[in-house]
């Protein structure tokens, strides 16, 4: 038996391709499409802790790390045919229980994981700080992380795709959604017709908030904004166009205020 067939690599390696080509995008549109950056040059360059190359070499890493947890997964999980669980036809009406119970399943791990590592203070000064070090955020610094809190993301992916039952091809596509939204929640833009402002409330500004300085309270969700609104961490915001161009994530409780 193959240690990984074709369609679990794909699963695996697709998702990494579509960050760094989606993430790229962003990068090309941030000196062409200031009008529509959340933040400029020099907010970037004034409050971020950490340089866009050591945030390269660490998301290389962190993906390093996922393939081979994806692939030894993929591995111990395998039925003896040789695929990753039983053949079943897959109609649309168990395709779309599955996508309902992997986002379920990802936006509550990730939300309780991430509102814990805020919590605890040991746990966020040593696991957690790093990524806050983009206080400004962009694109490819969406998988900036510790290399345990990068575990922990991991596994949460892993976890949807097991408990909801897909198949290595079905995983591939949607990791490549999530991929592709946490991308978007990092690029510090909001471009015109952006599906993810029109079909989600949690998108780029949304967690811009987090991303803000005196903003790390709030705004944890990943795909829906239930779990910040239940446990009181869900900051409404509006957005303004700023004096030198681009436009800026004013919160609710911060219209007199700046951080």
């Amino acid at each position: 038996m193959a240690f990984v067939t074709s369609e679990e690599l794909l699963a695996t390696l697709v998702p990494i391709a579509v960050y760094w080509i989606y993430s790229g995008m962003y990068v090309m549109f941030e000196s062409r499409f200031e009008k529509y950056k959340l933040h400029s040059k020099k907010e970037e360059e004034e409050k971020n802790l950490v340089s866009r190359k050591e945030v390269f070499k660490a998301v290389l890493c962190h993906q390093v790390m996922s393939i081979a947890i994806n692939l030894f997964t993929y591995a111990v999980t395998r039925e003896k045919d040789g695929e990753a669980s039983p053949k079943k036809s897959l109609t649309l009406l168990l395709l779309a229980k599955q996508l309902v119970i992997a986002m379920v399943v990802i936006d509550t791990w990730s939300f309780f994981v991430h509102w814990y590592l805020h919590q605890n203070k040991f746990l966020y000064k040593h696991l957690h700080v790093p990524h806050h070090r983009l206080v400004v955020p962009y694109s490819f610094g969406g998988q900036y992380m510790h290399p345990i809190e990068g575990f922990l993301d991991t596994m949460g992916g892993t976890l949807a795709v097991l408990l909801s039952g897909m198949s290595p091809r079905t995983a591939m596509f949607f990791s490549s959604f999530t991929i592709l939204k946490l991308v978007d929640d990092h690029c510090g833009m909001k471009l015109p017709g952006n599906p993810f402002y029109l079909f989600f409330n949690n998108n780029s500004a949304y967690h811009d908030v987090h991303h803000q300085l005196y903003g790390t309270k709030y705004n944890f969700s990943v795909y829906f904004d239930i779990w910040d609104r239940i446990l009181g961490t869900y900051m409404p915001y509006s957005l303004e166009k700023r004096p030198d161009g681009g436009l800026e994530v004013r919160r609710a409780d911060q219209e007199h205020k700046k951080d």
